[in-house]
């Protein structure tokens, strides 16, 4: 076996982490079929969205949304010769598609309040100069709006202007005579101004005057190409008010909106004017007005604001204070920009993608998860660190390993959605989709590390990690969306719930799907990276949070995993070592210890004396021979559940030679089991130490590791490695290469009865249970390791393949070394 090749050095750091890749690699190729199911998620939910497109699609595209058409001209046997189609035939729903290279004007308007609710005196709002509530039940509340400045007595001149005086038409340019009233509607605006909905709608205009005299209705025929019906227009009063300041001003408006006082109630204003420092020479006015009325939330584009009259009211009155009530400047009307025929668009992946691609980046997560708990639970983390896996190897390999992974999941996504023209991918610029993304598997990653560590049962992690996954996305979609949106929620609550790597994630997949929602309908470019100095794109911070939690997770990660995961695990302070002095490698003792050793060796009996001697002899001598020295070596568990606690090795003195076999007899219980597990590092000695090859083991762990072989009391193997492949990762981190190693893998095989009859290639999962036991051994053995521990080795094995076990170790006692003592043992070149 491995005794036929020359002593090996320690491997270094570029043959583990070779060992470790083609492990890896030779793992990923057996689990094709569970990486085909992982990328099918995404490619799911990709389709699904392209099928729903279609359907949205043909439904915006029936005759209900597209330009309204009539006939023109029909035969005589009644069939139509000639259909026209236009915004005369179209419906309020049907407008927006129409071509209108001459958009209709409309008079300009104000957003005048409901009557229920317009602006009164409750118990909240106690002014005094505010109507009674019960003009409410008549529909007579006034429409009111506040004024301030430096100047009230220029205020209330101004103010005084902005009525009308009364309510005149002029027939033959009936739209026109309209603009020289001060009128208002209640209806709420489009996102377009083809079609002003106050005109459309069975709801009145109000003219706002002084005062309403008991008969103040009238009706006018409006007959535009697209709308031809007969309005009403009410009468309704309107109130200036004076505050003295712009703060008490904010304060009512704010405490008259819905979510501005306790009871939720509505005490609306038509809009506010600051006149500031304006006089006769000076005119400098800040209007507010309602942005409620934008009607802006996830998905829809803002509608239009009914903003243009309240500020030529204020411009005209100051005009009227200068030059005296004969001078007007009249604001005409409003109108659209002309346009072509356009379809409705509505991009689903875009409206909604943002909840089901924060489960498809999410996905992830359970899957690194469970995969770095799989080896925790197995042991295998250890049993690669007991045959000298380094843990810079380990994380550089391992960490690239599910970033190779992740990287190459995304780009599946994201190539798959553009391919299949989704507009959430195919819009927004794709280097800030790949920075984005990779910062955030990078982090993923690190989280993953770093949870692994509260883990140790695979399904335990499984479950918790799917839960995290959706409950993530359903928070998101129900809850962080609500907060981003409300304009008035602070801030900084959002950048703190931000890091959450979750809503991280969610919140930059928000912002993608809102650019490329409105990129879609506005027939232009998603995010680019311009867009993330807007003062409303949460992407930037998202970058900036993201990237910092991915250093500081992978630098938490690292160490948890140091202190709690590898083996024993270090002192939490193992990070200072570097700067205190080190122990000397000489395991010289001060004779003070050594003397009160001996009083306590006279308790025992005579050959445990004569062995304490020897080792205190032994370790007078700047060197030795003997392989392992226990010196005192103790284990106590502490008390628990209401047992006292429980002395595991009492004080093991043990000096052995090279070339010797030592095995361990002793009932269950007797610390056969813990005396090996602080040997190979799984638990730290109570009190006294142990020396491998001259080696403390409380501080040289990870260089005993690279000279020692275990064969564990339990089988530690990939179940979907087969034995060829175990021996060859081994064998590498032992430092075998080329033919060297492919002769000792076979060597191993045959040894113990693996080779022959495709065994060796056959997946370790399927062996029986002496088979595996067999592969074990064969494991510690390879690469000629000086010091190997085996904890019953022959357990489960019949009686042939027992006598066959045996003859294999002593082939390698006898070539060069050792005598054999039945189960538990050292096997110590």
């Amino acid at each position: 076996m491995a005794d036929h090749h020359p002593t090996l050095g320690p491997s270094s750091f570029w043959a583990q982490a070779n060992a470790l890749l083609r492990k890896n690699l030779t793992f990923q190729k057996r689990n094709m079929w569970t990486n085909i199911r992982l990328i099918s998620f995404p490619l799911f939910f990709c389709i699904l969205f392209v099928l729903l497109q279609k359907l949205v699609d043909s439904q915006l595209n029936n005759a209900d949304n597209r330009c309204g058409c009539a006939c023109v001209e029909v035969s005589g046997n009644g069939q139509c010769q000639r259909r026209e189609c236009g915004l005369q035939y179209s419906t309020m729903d049907q407008a927006s598609s129409c071509p209108i290279p001459n958009p209709p004007g409309w008079p300009a308007l104000l957003q005048i309040p409901g009557p229920n609710y317009r602006a009164v005196r409750t118990d909240l709002f106690m002014s005094a100069d505010l109507p009674n509530e019960s003009c409410r039940s008549t529909g007579s509340c006034p429409a009111t709006t506040f004024f301030t400045g430096n100047n009230q007595s220029l205020g209330e001149i101004l103010t005084g202007s902005m009525f009308s005086t009364s309510f005149n038409t002029n027939s033959s340019d009936l739209l026109g005579s309209l603009a020289t009233n001060v009128l208002g509607t209640e209806t709420y605006p489009e996102g377009y101004n083809y079609i002003d909905p106050a005109f459309a709608s069975a709801l009145p205009i109000y003219n706002v005057q002084s005062q309403c005299s008991s008969n103040s209705t009238s009706s006018v025929l409006i007959n535009q190409p697209s709308i031809t019906r007969e309005i009403e227009i009410r009468c309704v009063q309107g109130l200036y008010l004076w505050r003295n300041s712009s703060s008490e001003v904010n304060a009512e408006l704010y405490k008259g909106y819905r979510k501005g006082n306790l009871e939720e109630k509505i005490n609306e204003f038509v809009a506010a004017y600051d006149f500031l420092n304006s006089d006769g020479n000076n005119f400098n006015v800040s209007v507010w007005y309602n942005s409620t009325y934008s009607n802006y939330s996830a998905g829809s584009p803002m509608s239009l604001l009914r903003i243009p009259r309240s500020v030529n009211l204020a411009s005209n009155a100051y005009l009227q204070f200068l030059r005296g009530p004969g001078t007007k400047m009249l604001l005409e009307f409003v109108k659209e920009m002309p346009k072509p025929e356009t379809e409705l668009r509505i991009d689903l992946s875009s409206l909604l993608g943002t909840l089901f691609f924060t489960w498809v980046v999410l996905q992830l997560f359970p899957v690194v998860l469970t995969s770095l708990v799989y080896e925790k639970q197995q042991k295998l983390r250890v049993m690669m660190k007991m045959h000298g896996l380094g843990d810079g190897p380990y994380w550089m390999i391992t960490y690239a390993y599910f970033l190779v992974i992740s990287l190459l999941y995304m780009l599946c996504f994201v190539i798959f959605g553009s391919l299949i023209g989704l507009k959430f991918f195919t819009l927004n610029d794709y280097s800030i989709q790949f920075v984005f993304y990779f910062i955030y598997i990078n982090l993923q990653i690190s989280m993953a590390f770093l949870v692994a560590a509260m883990f140790s049962n695979v399904k335990t992690a499984s479950v918790i990690g799917y839960i995290v996954v959706f409950g993530t996305g359903l928070l998101g979609g129900f809850l962080f969306q609500s907060f981003i949106e409300d304009e008035s929620f602070p801030r900084g609550w959002i950048i703190t719930m931000e890091l959450y790597p979750g809503f991280s994630l969610y919140r930059g997949l928000y912002e993608f799907g809102q650019y490329s929602f409105r990129g879609n309908y506005m027939g232009t470019d998603g995010m680019r990276w311009g867009d993330l100095s807007d003062s409303t794109n949460g992407m930037r911070e998202v970058l900036i949070i993201t990237f910092i939690e991915w250093l500081v997770v992978l630098f938490v990660a690292y160490y948890v995993d140091q202190v709690s995961s590898s083996g024993a695990g270090k002192s939490p302070l193992f990070f200072l070592q570097n700067f205190r002095r080190k122990p000397p490698s000489s395991f010289r003792r001060p004779s003070l210890q050594r003397l009160g050793s001996k009083v306590f060796v006279q308790m025992d009996k005579p050959d445990v004396n004569q062995e304490r001697e020897k080792v205190e002899q032994l370790l007078l001598e700047p060197s030795t021979s003997h392989p392992i020295i226990c010196d005192n070596l103790k284990k106590i568990y502490p008390a628990r559940d209401g047992n006292p606690e429980k002395f595991a090795v009492r004080g093991l003195s043990l000096a052995l030679p090279r070339g010797e076999c030592f095995g361990m007899l002793g009932p269950n219980g007797a610390g056969k089991t813990s005396l090996i597990n602080m040997m190979i590092g799984l638990t730290k000695p109570t009190s006294g130490t142990a020396y491998v090859q001259g080696l403390d083991i409380r501080t040289y762990m990870d260089t005993i590791y690279t000279s020692m072989g275990v064969c564990p009391q339990h089988d530690l193997l990939w179940e979907t490695l087969t034995g060829r492949e175990h021996l060859l990762f081994y064998g590498r981190l032992k430092n075998l290469r080329g033919s060297a190693l492919n002769q000792a893998v076979e060597e191993s095989l045959k040894s113990v009865n693996l080779f022959h009859g495709g065994v060796a290639d056959k997946q370790a999962g399927k062996y029986s249970g002496g088979m595996k036991r067999r592969l074990s051994v064969a494991i510690s053995l390879i690469g000629d390791p000086k010091v190997v521990y085996m904890d019953e080795p022959s357990t489960g094995l019949d009686p042939a393949s027992r006598n066959s076990l045996w003859s294999v170790v002593k082939r390698e006692l006898f070539s060069p070394r050792i005598q054999w003592k039945r189960q538990r043992c050292y096997v110590i070149d």
